[in-house]
């Protein structure tokens, strides 16, 4: 469900988010935001650090744009129903291409080339997938689609002028990008139905092997998603502490 897949994905960049910046590749890309000062490990701010868990949280929602017919498809009305047609048309239906190691590396790839070269690009992808975190968590207002998005498309506006006051830089955006598609698909290798890892190959990965968990019973619902969001509270807690 996608409350489960962007606590997995916020949990997944809260995990790895020090790491990353310590790599040395990263120190080159420092010129993203025309700051050439060195990254090191546990560089991030905290609003860094909050941007990264709400685009990953976004990310691993991602992938379900192929669905035309799922909530998350409604996050910003008409405009994401129409792109989520599009990657349901091009990638060959739900579950399919969007759902692959292919897809996180490429979309990974493509934020970091839009952020290294058209910052319009960049901030269009943040504030789809801050909004995507938003949606996905149950922000809106049942049965009302249209003021939903407008609820939306206000609170994601919100969230992103707050980020841009905060001079967040977006090195890391191509990592969390693939990080949160990479916690979807794992996710979704967790059910009855697995997912085409190596796509265009159609083998369909279910880990673990042939167990299937069944979406949206109790224990996703009672379990999984209770666990998960108790990793994320400790985990926030974990990593801003150090910052106060």
């Amino acid at each position: 469900m996608g409350h489960t897949h962007a606590l997995s994905g916020a949990a997944a960049w809260l995990l790895v988010a020090p790491g990353l910046v310590a790599l040395p590749g990263l120190t080159a890309l420092s010129g993203l935001t025309g700051d050439l000062t060195p990254v090191v490990a546990n560089a991030l701010s905290p609003a860094e650090l909050v941007a990264g868990t709400l685009v990953c949280a976004g990310a691993a929602m991602l992938p379900d744009l192929d669905h035309p017919h799922a909530t998350i498809a409604q996050t910003f009305g008409p405009a994401t129903w129409v792109l989520s047609k599009a990657v349901n048309w091009a990638s060959g239906g739900h579950r399919h291409a969007t759902h692959s190691l292919a897809f996180a590396i490429a979309a990974g790839l493509g934020a970091h080339l839009l952020a290294d070269h058209y910052s319009i690009g960049r901030d269009v992808v943040v504030i789809l997938m801050i909004g995507l975190a938003l949606r996905s968590i149950g922000i809106g207002i049942p049965g009302k689609t249209i003021t939903s998005a407008m609820v939306n498309v206000g609170l994601t506006a919100i969230a992103f002028i707050l980020l841009h006051s905060a001079h967040v830089g977006y090195l890391w955006l191509g990592f969390a990008i693939s990080i949160g598609c990479l916690a979807h698909v794992v996710g979704d290798c967790l059910t009855e139905r697995g997912c085409p890892v190596l796509w265009p190959l159609r083998h369909r990965w279910l880990l673990p092997w042939k167990i299937g968990i069944k979406t949206g019973r109790v224990f996703e619902i009672k379990i999984l998603g209770p666990v998960l969001s108790v990793v994320v509270i400790g985990l926030f807690a974990a990593r801003l502490m150090p910052s106060f």
